[in-house]
């Protein structure tokens, strides 16, 4: 699909609000593919276009540079007492302080739109009304990368590449997506 993110959020509501409720009464978009590919841009993009919206970032579920194996199970542990109805809790990875921070309730009825890498796992598939792969070639995601949080900041990009890589792989996301943008 094309990459303009107002039509990509006018494609992804309408799917989404066309179906049933996934979430208990809510509705549950994913927006995964790697770092540096547009996928905040879709998530901002989709919480613009639509009321009553709940966007959660996945890098603020992540026990840091090394969290991405544990994203999974947090997930799915925050998505279990929406899928029943109940308001749920997430906590937010503190970069700077390197540790736990506040928590943020949810509660259920909502569309909810999980944007990350890794955002999307098989666990939770059954609860995923639309889930969004958004890529872009890899030295195009570093070049964004890079220009967003600085070259200090590099070696962790690349490590974290063959992170998503394997875990990407690993789950073959890209091919269980009900929609793919590419942002080159």
């Amino acid at each position: 699909m094309a990459a303009d993110p107002a039509e990509v959020a006018r494609t992804v509501i309408g799917r989404v609000l066309a179906a049933p409720p996934t979430l208990g009464p809510g509705r549950l978009v994913c927006v995964d593919g790697p770092a540096g590919s547009g996928k905040t841009t879709v998530a901002a993009a989709i919480e613009a276009a639509a009321d009553d919206v709940v966007v959660i970032h996945c890098d603020e579920l992540l026990q840091g540079w090394s969290g991405l194996p544990g994203l999974a199970a947090t997930v799915e542990a925050f998505l279990a007492p929406l899928a029943e109805g109940r308001t749920s809790r997430w906590t937010r990875w503190d970069w700077a302080a390197d540790d736990w921070a506040e928590s943020h309730p949810v509660e259920p009825g909502r569309l909810l739109v999980l944007e990350g890498v890794g955002s999307w796992s098989p666990a939770i598939a059954g609860l995923v009304g639309v889930l969004v792969w958004v890529e872009a070639g890899e030295e195009v995601r570093l070049d964004r990368g890079m220009a967003r949080d600085g070259e200090a900041m590099r070696e962790h990009w690349l490590r974290w590449q063959v992170d998503e890589r394997a875990l990407h792989a690993a789950l073959r996301t890209r091919e269980h997506a009900d929609l793919v943008v590419s942002t080159d």
